[in-house]
């Protein structure tokens, strides 16, 4: 199999519709609802204070969190050098370039603002902002094949895949795949089968902890079969930067779902 799709899913004129544009998208539509039906599904107290609303509200800071916070990602952790040497290319945000873990601290800024403006618990809200994001995850890794980007690295099994852009003829794992079946489909599942049956909404915190920590792992994993940035390799121990970038994450979880025990929500 080749990867050489086309980018472009409409062509309306002079506007051309991108499959990474609907697959934003797709993963904040996803998100939003689903973070609307939890809030209507577990009522009765449980979400103190958190209305569907403000769900709404919220999601004008989440998008100029993951925007921003994916872009500034994208300069800080992976092109310091160049985007110095052109500091007027990071805005063009059109071209292409996002950091996933950008996006979380841009993401987790935008939740800090939102909960002390509406005087509602953190963990709480965070919560059930963390349940949908794997849906945005699925639909972004999804749209890094069709855009032929973020290959794997050079491999003999079966479902190999040419990557025109790799420079290469060679075979390589899909890589994008594996995380959106992974840090996407996998990950939702594990988060869904919490909250309805560990009834784990009641300990806050516990979800927003273990997608951190799972995504952290999961992400962990893809790396061995993903092919590293040219310009950063590998590490000691033949380890990435995109482990390394995952590891506060892991941290961060482990500690949330810890002390989620200690902060059960009666309802």
């Amino acid at each position: 199999m080749i990867a050489d799709f086309d980018p472009v899913a409409l062509s309306l004129g002079p506007i051309a519709v991108r499959w990474y544009g609907l697959a934003y998208l797709a993963g904040f539509l996803g998100a939003w609802w689903w973070a609307k039906y939890l809030i209507r599904r577990f009522s009765g107290g449980l979400h103190q204070g958190i209305s569907p609303e403000m769900i709404d509200d919220f999601m004008t800071y989440a998008i100029l969190g993951v925007i921003i916070g994916g872009r500034l990602g994208q300069v800080v952790f992976y092109h310091p050098v160049y985007y110095l040497q052109n500091p007027l290319e990071i805005f063009m945000v059109w071209q292409g370039g996002m950091a996933f873990h950008g996006g979380v601290i841009g993401v987790v800024l935008a939740m800090v603002l939102f909960t002390r403006r509406h005087k509602i618990p953190f963990r709480a809200f965070g919560d059930v902002m963390c349940a949908g994001v794997p849906i945005g995850l699925f639909f972004g890794r999804i749209a890094n094949f069709i855009n032929g980007e973020l290959w794997g690295r050079s491999t003999d099994v079966a479902w190999g895949v040419i990557f025109p852009h790799s420079g290469t003829q060679d075979l390589r794992h899909p890589s994008s795949l594996y995380e959106a079946a992974l840090e996407g489909a996998v990950l939702f599942a594990i988060l869904c089968a919490l909250i309805y049956r560990a009834r784990a909404l009641h300990y806050s915190g516990m979800i927003s902890g273990v997608f951190l920590l799972g995504y952290g792992v999961f992400r962990s994993i893809a790396e061995l079969f993903r092919e590293p940035d040219a310009h950063i390799g590998l590490f000691f121990f033949g380890t990435s930067w995109g482990q390394w970038l995952s590891l506060p994450m892991v941290l961060i979880g482990v500690w949330l779902v810890v002390t989620s025990r200690a902060k059960k929500i009666d309802a």
